[in-house]
């Protein structure tokens, strides 16, 4: 659940086919469909040519002013594409209601979310994008944001080898101020294990349930004890079992940054490797002492005969 209010006065209810023409810029879009409804607006799939993209609007001038700024922000970050890249951003007077809607157009992520990802791909595949994540989030968190609002649906997974993209920036707040959305599911603060300040920690917290949530995909509600619950929950699952401890860190908030959760999950994930070595090797010199056993079984063998054959010539001498 959301913990967001959806009115129809923020809510711009557009129908397939609608062109949009931007008050300033002029630039034109066609509404193909419907692909998501956050606390600020609406974002439909949109056509400007032959390019698809996506466009969200409201009549929240102002907050949509604060997630246009993010989004900028997103494309300072050098050498990542954090979430989609921003292309225009206008205002709409609508025909029928003569009210000024405020749009944003960025780029269409074309891919599954995460959980019909990991779903498709396997669960050998979660460790490889929370990997991912955990890079695009710390570099983030470093130039003084925290995402807010992270879940599965605000993930998508996309291109030929895949790359998890940010979308639905609107959660994401300034670190030290409140945080603006969350998810209950995802919240420490709903599971009674932190506040709802925005600091890395939160969003590291969020990173864990939804390591969670692609073990158990139908979410589950918090119950008396949610500590005891989660405990229960990773104990209980082989997946999850393996970085119990580096998810308990997340949970209560003992990381500072990202970088130190990816890097011991990088540690983890080398571990049973080098278990397998050594098992590989203690193997290797089992077989080695198995052979050298076998020929000395082998050498004794030939003396012992050899042995019988020379007393049944000295028996027939004599």
């Amino acid at each position: 659940m959301v913990m967001t209010m959806y009115t129809s006065n923020n809510l711009c209810n557009i129908r397939t086919g609608t062109v949009i023409q931007g008050k300033w810029h002029k630039h034109r879009y066609e509404i193909i469909k419907q692909l998501g409804k956050g606390a600020n607006g609406v974002v439909y799939l949109a056509k400007e040519g032959r390019t698809f993209v996506a466009l969200k609007i409201s009549n929240q001038a102002t907050a949509m002013m604060s997630e246009v700024n993010v989004l900028k922000r997103f494309s300072e970050v050098q050498g990542v594409a954090l979430g989609p890249c921003l292309l225009d951003v206008d205002d709409w007077i609508h025909p029928q209601e003569k009210k000024i809607y405020s749009f944003y157009v960025m780029e269409y992520i074309e891919g599954d979310d995460l959980l019909t990802f990991i779903q498709k791909r396997g669960k050998e595949w979660i460790i490889v994008i929370i990997l991912q994540l955990l890079g695009d989030l710390h570099k983030l968190h470093e130039k003084g944001w925290v995402f807010g609002d992270l879940k599965p649906e605000n993930l998508i997974v996309s291109g030929k080898v895949p790359k998890v993209r940010l979308i639905d920036v609107g959660g994401t707040t300034i670190r030290g101020r409140a945080i603006k959305e969350f998810t209950e599911f995802f919240d420490r603060g709903y599971w009674g294990m932190g506040t709802r300040k925005a600091e890395p920690s939160y969003d590291l917290f969020a990173v864990a349930m939804i390591m969670i949530n692609m073990c158990y995909p139908k979410r589950f509600e918090r119950k008396e004890n949610g500590r005891e619950q989660l405990r229960l929950m990773i104990s209980s699952h082989p997946y999850l079992k393996t970085y119990e401890k580096i998810l308990w860190r997340a949970l209560d908030g003992k990381y500072t940054c990202a970088y130190e959760m990816r890097k011991e999950l990088l540690q983890c994930m080398q571990q049973p490797s080098m278990q397998t070595e050594k098992k590989r090797g203690e193997r290797v010199v089992h077989v080695k002492e198995k052979k050298k056993f076998r020929w000395v079984e082998t050498m004794f063998l030939f003396v012992c005969v050899l042995f019988m054959y020379v007393v049944y010539l000295y028996v027939q001498i004599l």
